[in-house]
C-alpha cells in the first residue's frame, strides 16, 4: 500500500484530484536559534501516524491522500491554491491546539474557510455539519480559547488521562508516555473516521485564501459583539401578490435563498459571524420601536438584512428611509436577492429603484463589499463570501465612534483606550437601547453621513 500525504516540503503541486481525507491545521513553530533541530519534527510524526490509522481504519485506494498538512507552504508561487482546493474538498478538519495556534491568523484563515463550508451544508441539509475534530498539541486553558473553539462540542477524555494533561507534544517527546500516545493518536484517528462518514461534507470551489479573514478575529481583539437585524415581513403581513413560501411567523424566519438553503437567512448568516468570534444577537427591524439618540455612542456594529419586498409596505418604508438619515456607519445593509425567486425576478428593477430611493445613503455606504452587499447577494456562497468584509467594515467604524474611557490609574500622559463592548476589560457599556428610529422623521442634523469609506485610517 502506498500512502500519500501532504506537508509539501518539496514545494511540489497539488494535482487538481488531490482529495484529501483530512486536514492538519498547525501554527509552524519557528526553531530555537539559527541551524537548531527543527521543532516541528514531531508533528511530522504526528501526522505520519494519524495518516497510517486513517488508511487502515478506510477502504481508501492505495494512493489516496490519507492527509494534508498546511506547513511550510505558505510563501511561493501557488500556496494559496494549495491551501484553498485542501480546504474545499478534504472531509475532516483537524486543528491541533496550542496558545501558539489561536494567536496565528493564519490558522485562524483555515478555520474559517473550512467552516464556511460547514455552514453552508447545513444550511442546505438543516442538519448539523460539524466536521472539525480539535486535537490537543499542548493544554491550553478554556479563557484562552476564541469563541469557536470553545463551542465545539467535544470530549478530550475519551484520548485518555495523560493526553488532557500533556498533549501530543508532552506525550511524544517523552518515552515514558509512549503508550499513552499509541493510545491518543488511535482514539483521533478513529473520531476523524466517524465524523467523514457520519457527515460527508460536500466538496466547493476554492475560496481565495489570501482575502479569508481569521476565525479568531484581529490579534488580541478578544470576543466581540454584534447584533444582525432583519427588516423583512412575516407569512402574515406579505405585500399584495407576493407568495407565502419564503416567509415564516416572523421576519427571523425569512429564507430569501429557498429552496437551496432549508434555514433562514438570519440563522445563516449568525452562524457566519460567529465564526468570526462575535458573539451574537438577533433581532426584527419591526420590533425596534424605540426612540433612537443619536448623541449616544454604539453599543456594538451591526448587520441589517433588508428584503427588497420590505418596500412594498408603507409604514415599514418610511422607518427605512428614517434609519437612513441616522449617521450610524457602524450599521451594514445586506441585501440577499435569489434569482431564483421568478416572482421576484421579474420585479427586480423596480424594488431595487424604490430601496435606492428609500435608502440612499447606506446602498451607497462604504467600501465597495458594503455597496455590494446592498445592491444584492445572489446566494449562500456569495453571502458566505461578502458577509465576513462587510462586518469588519462594520466593526471598524464601531471601533471609531464607540464611548472611550479614560484609564482607571495611571498618569495623566497616557493615552485614552477604548474599553467595553468589543471584548476589553474596563468600564460597562451603556444600557441597550433600539438601535432604530421610531417611524417618525428624526429631527436630528446628519452631519456625519454614512457613505465615508471604511478604508481610510
Amino acid at each position: 500500500m502506498v500512502l500519500r500525504s501532504h506537508s509539501f516540503r518539496d514545494g511540489g503541486r497539488v494535482p487538481a484530484s488531490v482529495q484529501p481525507y483530512f486536514f492538519l491545521s498547525y501554527a509552524h513553530t519557528p526553531r530555537f536559534g539559527a541551524g537548531g533541530p527543527d521543532p516541528d519534527m514531531w508533528v511530522d510524526h504526528l501526522f505520519r501516524d494519524l495518516c497510517s490509522h486513517v488508511m487502515a481504519l478506510t477502504d481508501l485506494p492505495a494512493g489516496s491522500d490519507a492527509g494534508f498538512m498546511d506547513r511550510e507552504i505558505r510563501s511561493g508561487e501557488g500556496w494559496s491554491e494549495r491551501l484553498g482546493a485542501a480546504l474545499a474538498t478534504c472531509r475532516v478538519f483537524v486543528p491541533l491546539f496550542s496558545r501558539r495556534y489561536f494567536a496565528s491568523q493564519m490558522c485562524g484563515k483555515e478555520w474559517f474557510a473550512f467552516a464556511q463550508r460547514a455552514i453552508r451544508q447545513s444550511a442546505v441539509s438543516d442538519r448539523p455539519a460539524e466536521a472539525i475534530v480539535p486535537a490537543l498539541w499542548v493544554p491550553v486553558a478554556p479563557a484562552q480559547l476564541p469563541l469557536p473553539a470553545e463551542r465545539l462540542q467535544f470530549n478530550h477524555n475519551t484520548f485518555g488521562e495523560r493526553y488532557v494533561t500533556e498533549g501530543f507534544y508532552g506525550l511524544i517527546k517523552l518515552r515514558s508516555y509512549a503508550e499513552e500516545y499509541e493510545r491518543a493518536v488511535y482514539e483521533l484517528a478513529k473520531r476523524i473516521v466517524r465524523v467523514a462518514e457520519s457527515v460527508r461534507l460536500d466538496s466547493i470551489r476554492p475560496v481565495d485564501y489570501r482575502v479569508v479573514p481569521s476565525a479568531f478575529g484581529p490579534a488580541g481583539s478578544g470576543a466581540r459583539t454584534l447584533q444582525v437585524t432583519v427588516a423583512a415581513a412575516s407569512r402574515h403581513d406579505l405585500p399584495e401578490g407576493r407568495s407565502p413560501e419564503y416567509y415564516g411567523e416572523s421576519a427571523l424566519e425569512w429564507n430569501p435563498y429557498h429552496p437551496a438553503s432549508r434555514k433562514p437567512v438570519a440563522v445563516v448568516a449568525e452562524d457566519l459571524v460567529r465564526s468570526l468570534n462575535y458573539q451574537t444577537t438577533l433581532a426584527s427591524f419591526d420590533d425596534e420601536t424605540g426612540p433612537f439618540d443619536t448623541k449616544q455612542p454604539p453599543v456594538r456594529p451591526e448587520i441589517l438584512i433588508v428584503d427588497r419586498w420590505s418596500v412594498r409596505d408603507e409604514r415599514r418604508r418610511r422607518r427605512l428611509a428614517a434609519f437612513d438619515q441616522e449617521s450610524r456607519p457602524w450599521i451594514n445593509v445586506v441585501v440577499p436577492w435569489n434569482r431564483s425567486d421568478h416572482q421576484g425576478r421579474s420585479k427586480e428593477s423596480e424594488l431595487a429603484q424604490r430601496l435606492e430611493e428609500t435608502m440612499p445613503v447606506k446602498m451607497g455606504q462604504g467600501r465597495a463589499a458594503c455597496r455590494a452587499a446592498a445592491n444584492g447577494v445572489a446566494d449562500m456562497e456569495t453571502l458566505g463570501q461578502i458577509l465576513p468584509q462587510v462586518v469588519e467594515a462594520a466593526a471598524q467604524q464601531f471601533l471609531r465612534h464607540a464611548q472611550v474611557y479614560p484609564p482607571t490609574s495611571g498618569t495623566p500622559t497616557e493615552r485614552p483606550r477604548l474599553l467595553g463592548p468589543m471584548g476589553m476589560d474596563g468600564p460597562p457599556a451603556p444600557p441597550p437601547r433600539a438601535p432604530f428610529p421610531p417611524e417618525a422623521q428624526s429631527d436630528h442634523d446628519d452631519t456625519d453621513r454614512g457613505d465615508a469609506d471604511d478604508s481610510r485610517p
